[in-house]
């Protein structure tokens, strides 16, 4: 989570060292103690190198945390592991990425929109980039 917390403070600059020289973590105990919300650690044999944090509804499945780290990224991983993530909840699904992380949106746009062969919405809102689409439109 530190690494992640890291790669953002790129982008929003109110994210600072605490005094003890490590970020303030995120309130993690919703993925164990709500049936809605679940983590996922990604990884390459026995070797951790990601995680995801979604929350699932009746009524849409969002990816609220994505990471995967520096020297995985653009070989795929990242792009396998959220397609499995899709495929294990039925239904529509949201992204959302900030307006100042542009390798994000050009990674899941450009993945959302290969997998699901485009069949896909975006909205920009409130300073993030957002994509919609349905988990039974996913290219096989």
């Amino acid at each position: 989570m530190q690494f992640y917390i890291y790669e953002f403070s790129k982008y929003i600059s109110e994210i600072k060292l605490e005094e003890d020289c490590t970020y303030k973590p995120f309130e993690l105990s919703l993925y164990w103690e709500e049936k809605t919300h679940h983590a996922y650690f990604i990884c390459l044999d026995a070797e951790i190198i990601g995680f995801a944090l979604i929350e699932s509804s009746k009524e849409i499945n969002t990816i609220l945390e994505f990471f995967i780290l520096a020297g995985y990224q653009g070989k795929r991983f990242g792009k396998v592991a959220a397609r499995k993530l899709f495929e294990a909840f039925d239904g529509y699904w949201s992204v959302s990425q900030i307006e100042k992380n542009q390798p994000a949106q050009n990674f899941w746009w450009n993945m959302i929109s290969d997998i699901t062969n485009g069949e896909m919405e975006e909205v920009y809102s409130k300073g993030k980039y957002i994509q919609t689409f349905h988990s039974n439109s996913l290219s096989k």
